[in-house]
């Protein structure tokens, strides 16, 4: 199922992967908090609301 060379172009690639996301999250930290201040909590009320409206509308429809 896995040759030898899928693993080691998956290891390559998430080694790889990883590394520029790690590049990626260093060059921009300091603009993502001039920036995007409380960006979290947004985040985390938007998930809230939408998982919120999920099971509303579940509820309303079942009924």
């Amino acid at each position: 199922m896995f040759t030898t060379g899928r693993i080691i172009f998956a290891s390559f690639f998430i080694i790889c992967f990883v590394a520029l996301m790690i590049y990626s999250y260093k060059k921009d930290a300091n603009n993502n908090q001039k920036h995007y201040q409380n960006a979290a909590l947004y985040v985390a009320i938007g998930i809230l609301t939408v998982i919120g409206l999920l099971f509303l509308s579940k509820f309303l429809l079942k009924g």
